[in-house]
């Protein structure tokens, strides 16, 4: 779950193993105060999610040149739907993945992200709309209307 929203959120393999490896370290610093398995979960994700974020904010994530990589996924991963969600901006990207791919409800997404709920069900709509037009129209032509959304 943590490797698959970081591969999700940063788009390269060693982004995310460094993201999962970080997320591990703070979860063994901090776990015992976690109480139950749903709160670990979610602390998972929260703290996955500020990792990721963190890292797009740093001044070495803005300088490095991404590598062009062959993602691994698992088979039903490896959808056209899959990839388009890649190509969305980060904040829709992190709710269509939370919801689609971890199953979590809106509350959940919301408690996890920090947000109200109506914003949860407003990036879900916002988020599948583009999700839309990429798969209707290729990815190239939605390319202007993906960049305004961000």
């Amino acid at each position: 779950m943590v490797y698959k929203l970081a591969l999700s959120q940063m788009k390269n393999t060693a982004n995310a193993e460094d993201i999962c490896q970080d997320v591990f370290c703070k979860f063994l610093q901090k776990g015992s105060e976690i109480r139950n398995e749903a709160s670990i979960k979610a602390w998972l994700i929260r703290v996955t999610i500020n990792s990721c974020k963190s890292i797009f904010r740093s001044g070495w994530f803005k300088k490095t040149v991404p590598l062009e990589e062959e993602l691994e996924f698992d088979q039903q991963e490896k959808s056209d739907v899959y990839y388009a969600m890649l190509e969305l901006p980060q904040k829709y990207r992190a709710v269509i993945h939370l919801f689609y791919y971890e199953e979590l409800t809106v509350r959940e997404i919301a408690e996890v992200l920090q947000v109200k709920e109506s914003t949860v069900r407003s990036q879900l709509h916002r988020g599948r709309e583009l999700l839309k037009e990429l798969l209707k129209g290729g990815y190239e032509d939605v390319s202007g209307m993906v960049q305004e959304s961000q």
